[in-house]
């Protein structure tokens, strides 16, 4: 969990030096309104995470645990390369600068948008490394 908190502290301060980056460019943001939900949706997946585990005790089980984590591991993995692909156009929000063409290389060339597949996929697997099966459906959920 650490290392996930500490992924998404680093992701925060990459996407608000991006995202001025696409203002200074004259980036126009969408959704603006569902941004405080989208946070507080994604804390609260972490915390799901340790609140659960704690208070019901849930247990490393190897056989799905093992395989949650990979799960895990692999949606940071495809976090990371979206935000390699876009570079200075990626970031938390979803600005658009008008002029650019889309990106259709990386993960792009595959998914129009492979960074919510990596969310939905780390909505499932985090929370299930511990079992944490009603924060999982919880997050999923709310997530749609």
């Amino acid at each position: 969990m650490a290392l996930v908190a500490a992924e998404r502290l680093a992701e925060l301060r990459v996407s608000q030096r991006n995202a001025a980056w696409s203002r200074d460019r004259g980036g126009v943001e969408s959704g603006r309104g569902h941004y405080p939900a989208m946070v507080a949706l994604h804390t609260g997946l972490l915390a799901g995470c340790l609140v659960e585990v704690w208070l019901l005790r849930r247990r490393f089980r190897p056989r799905v645990s093992w395989p949650m984590l990979a799960g895990t591991a692999g949606a940071q993995a495809l976090r990371w390369w979206c935000i390699h692909t876009l570079g200075p156009r990626w970031n938390t929000r979803v600005i658009v600068v008008p002029g650019l063409p889309l990106v259709s290389s990386g993960p792009y060339r595959v998914l129009r948008h492979p960074n919510y597949v990596a969310v939905v996929a780390e909505g499932v697997a985090l929370p299930l490394v511990h079992g944490a099966w009603v924060t999982a459906a919880a997050f999923t959920t709310l997530n749609v």
